[in-house]
């Protein structure tokens, strides 16, 4: 080689590896600015005051929450209040998740670690697609959540820790080309069922003086005199089991619900109906309808006032009347905030699991001794 050819040669390395280096910075820029850096944040620019909507999907259900007017939503129920402990604690995750793992993955590999964006076309592979939007409709942040990273934990003795414990989550940023990252919390509250989103506050029937039953199956109803006195067959004939009628009476102030539904979706009529008359001068009506699964769609009403005035006790000292009066007033205050969120909620109908109802479902014989 003469030396001309020498530095034909130097000059062609000189011009490749200064490619590759302006490829390398390149590279390296991208990166950094796609926040996928191990330990920068995974949404560095979102704000959570920003923050007014929601939108998740996944191959087979979809929910958007909004706040209106200072309230979160469900728009799949209606409109109906969402959980603003489960958004806000979903908006804190997200603000806090942190790149722990971070590498190019070619399109084709997505659906090995369930990155496909939700579709009609998708049949496997599909993750959950979350959508983070502003009051004005603005996207702020557009990502599918994908496969949950597991942990080995010898130490775990729960049999559905053997392949190991969430510990992370595949995620792909919409603008951060092929970029995936795996952030070190799994994000499991992230689903796109609606009915994991309602406010799970319900109404409470307490203090009951009354409580009737009437359905296809026949009617009874019970009664007491006093708050605590014994429960008795309001028209006689028959000696009540006092542990049946505790049970009913416990079953209208623990009821809970599964999910809610908007009143069009169901035509069903009640095929049994619930009537309780409380010591606070209050009616719950409650209608249940059957359905399929077993379970039952409530829907319910409640009417009355709460006394204003309290009944003195026999031999009060005038001493004690001033602390009474106090209770009776801040008890009656919390009572009237109560019964408006219920006749709020009251709008709507829900399901409820038979096996909560089935202290209310019994016939006249079984509440019998």
């Amino acid at each position: 080689m003469n030396r001309k050819q020498f530095l034909w040669l130097m000059l062609a390395v000189l011009v490749l590896g200064g490619a590759g280096l302006a490829m390398f910075w390149k590279d390296l820029t991208a990166y950094r600015d796609s926040g996928a850096k191990i330990g920068a944040p995974l949404l560095p620019e979102l704000k959570a005051s920003d923050v007014a909507r929601l939108r998740l999907q996944d191959g087979s259900a979809e929910v958007t929450l909004v706040l209106k007017d200072k309230v979160w939503r469900v728009e799949q129920r209606g409109g109906y209040p969402a959980d603003f402990a489960e958004i806000s604690g979903l908006i804190l995750k997200l603000l806090d998740a942190k790149v722990v793992q971070s590498e190019t993955v070619g399109k084709s590999l997505h659906g090995r670690l369930d990155l496909l964006a939700p579709g009609k076309d998708v049949k496997e592979g599909a993750g959950t697609l979350l959508e983070i939007g502003d009051a004005a409709g603005k996207t702020l942040a557009k990502m599918v959540l994908g496969r949950v990273s597991l942990k080995k934990d010898p130490l775990n003795p729960l049999p559905n820790a053997r392949d190991g414990v969430p510990a992370g989550r595949h995620i792909l940023v919409e603008g951060r080309g092929e970029n995936v990252v795996v952030v070190s919390d799994p994000l499991e509250k992230a689903v796109a069922r609606p009915g994991a989103w309602v406010a799970r506050d319900f109404f409470k029937v307490d203090r009951i003086r009354r409580l009737q039953v009437s359905g296809e199956r026949g009617s009874w109803a019970i009664a007491r005199d006093e708050e605590w006195g014994q429960w008795k067959f309001a028209a006689g004939g028959g000696q009540l089991d006092p542990s049946a009628a505790v049970s009913a009476n416990n079953a209208l102030s623990s009821l809970s619900f599964s999910d809610v539904i908007v009143d069009d979706e169901t035509g069903a009529k009640p095929a049994l109906t619930i009537t309780a008359e409380t010591f606070d001068n209050l009616t719950y009506t409650i209608g249940l309808a059957p359905q399929a699964s077993g379970d039952f769609v409530l829907r319910f009403k409640v009417a009355g006032d709460p006394p204003k005035a309290r009944k003195p006790e026999p031999n009060e000292k005038p001493e004690e009347a001033g602390k009474l009066d106090k209770e009776f007033a801040e008890n009656r205050q919390r009572l009237e905030a109560r019964v408006m969120l219920e006749q709020a909620r009251s709008q709507w109908a829900y399901v409820v699991p038979a096996k909560q109802l089935a202290p209310l479902l019994a016939g006249r014989e079984q509440l019998a001794r």
